[in-house]
């Protein structure tokens, strides 16, 4: 059996993998992609077909949000907002860090095995059907995520994009409210290799009639043509909502004249999370209709939330600082932010990073800012090798020892003997590689 692509499929019996394990799915899931959980192959064909075959058919308010950064923070801000409000909320994001249930969500709790396990053989016997179509790892977990939320009568269903938009499978599900966090170089052999045609990649989510919210300061001419030609409602950062504050509090402000003052400045770090914040509350205030929500919910929203990974400090000494900011426009606001932190004797840097990424381009923020790279092969598809690194490291003059390892958590592990109580350690560069430390500090390595 094969697909459009001509690639060869394992057979699979949904009647006898209906009572496997999680474990057993994903490793099904794999199996259906020559590149595994990292198999990327853009398009809705495939998607489409088994999803008539689900007939799926949501029954509430979609928000989809894509963006180069600043994705999960977004999801996250809404994911809590609509939650304390009292709604049932639905949030599927990806990748994962420790465990895949983390990238179904309901009321803020990950899925349990069970219902993502019923959901898959769901998906798998619509495969079937459809003629054994190939799916990869991601458009497989998409179909499955919308049949738990589906099963499960969420109330509002929040879903970020895997990678571009026009062509990524989250693009299946029409979007009440699309939101454009931000427009930067990645992925750009999917992409493109300009703003102008990411942007265009991202605008596929934006529907006619429907708001399209880009949070991107400076929006590329393309995203804003793809949305004049469909007729979306566009609203743009500064123009249509915006904010301004200090170190106190802050203020959120929209169309009409609305004013959100007195706000809590958010609990994920970083400068670029106020523009995230408002791309919420923007989202929010234009679905007030269907989905009312209280200043109060808003309020706890913004500061009763964490997002593990992203500029994660785990308390204690030597300083851990977790970041899974993997190219230019994240490593330069990991660099901003490691430099207003408090005095550090030195900078130790845990880095793993996949070849497709731009990693000279990436790196080049911390040029001068790190006294000890450790860097790790990562040995996964698309994984580069601590040697490609070190060459890019020393070849562009970032300064700085360098010492090379087999994986993230022995590079981890050294970085912890070395470390002083006034040092700190930074682990950056991909999603692997902080997934690795997280399970060795669990672990207690």
């Amino acid at each position: 059996m094969s697909d459009d692509q001509g690639r060869a499929q394992p057979p699979a019996d949904p009647l006898a993998l209906s009572d496997a394990s999680l474990t057993s799915w994903l490793a099904h899931l794999e199996s259906l992609h020559p590149s595994g959980q990292c198999g990327i192959e853009l398009g809705l064909e495939r998607v489409l077909r088994v999803k008539d075959v689900l007939s799926q058919d949501l029954q509430c308010p979609v928000i989809t949000v894509g963006g180069t950064n600043g994705k999960g923070s977004t999801c996250a801000y809404l994911e809590a907002m609509y939650s304390f409000a009292g709604y049932r909320v639905g949030c599927y994001t990806s990748p994962h860090l420790l465990e895949y249930n983390e990238r179904v969500r309901i009321g803020r709790l990950p899925v349990d095995d069970s219902g993502l396990c019923e959901a898959f053989a769901r998906v798998e016997a619509a495969r079937q059907a459809a003629g054994g179509i190939a799916l990869t790892y991601f458009e497989f977990g998409t179909l499955a995520a919308i049949e738990v939320f589906s099963s499960r009568q969420v109330e509002v269903l929040i879903l970020e994009v895997g990678l571009g938009g026009r062509l990524d499978a989250v693009n299946a599900y029409d979007a009440d409210c699309a939101v454009i966090t931000g427009i930067a170089l990645d992925h750009t052999n999917w992409l493109g290799p300009t703003r102008e045609s990411i942007a265009f990649e991202k605008a596929g989510i934006f529907r006619a009639g429907r708001p399209a919210i880009c949070a991107d300061p400076d929006p590329p001419q393309s995203l804003l043509d793809q949305a004049r030609a469909i007729g979306a409602d566009v609203h743009l950062l500064g123009r249509d909502f915006g904010y301004f504050g200090d170190q106190l509090q802050w203020t959120f402000w929209a169309r009409r004249g609305l004013r959100r003052s007195g706000l809590a400045n958010p609990a994920l770090r970083g400068a670029g999370q106020l523009r995230n914040a408002s791309a919420a509350l923007d989202a929010i205030e234009l679905l007030r209709e269907p989905l009312p929500v209280p200043m109060q919910a808003i309020r706890r929203g913004l500061i009763e939330l964490d997002l593990p990974g992203r500029f994660q400090v785990i308390p204690g000494r030597p300083v851990v600082v977790l970041d899974v900011a993997h190219n230019p426009q994240a490593l330069a606001g990991l660099a901003a932010r490691l430099g207003e932190m408090p005095f550090c004797a030195r900078t130790m840097a845990v880095v793993g990073m996949l070849g497709d990424k731009d990693i000279a381009g990436s790196l080049a923020p911390l040029a001068g800012k790190v006294d000890l790279w450790l860097l790790a092969d990562l040995k996964v598809p698309r994984g580069t090798s601590s040697e490609v690194l070190e060459a890019v490291v020393k070849g562009t003059g970032l300064g700085g020892c360098v010492e090379r390892f087999a994986s993230p958590d022995e590079a981890f592990a050294r970085s912890a003997e070395l470390a002083g109580e006034n040092d700190r350690i930074v682990v950056f560069g991909s999603f692997y590689t902080v997934a690795a430390v997280m399970r060795s500090m669990q672990n207690g390595r």
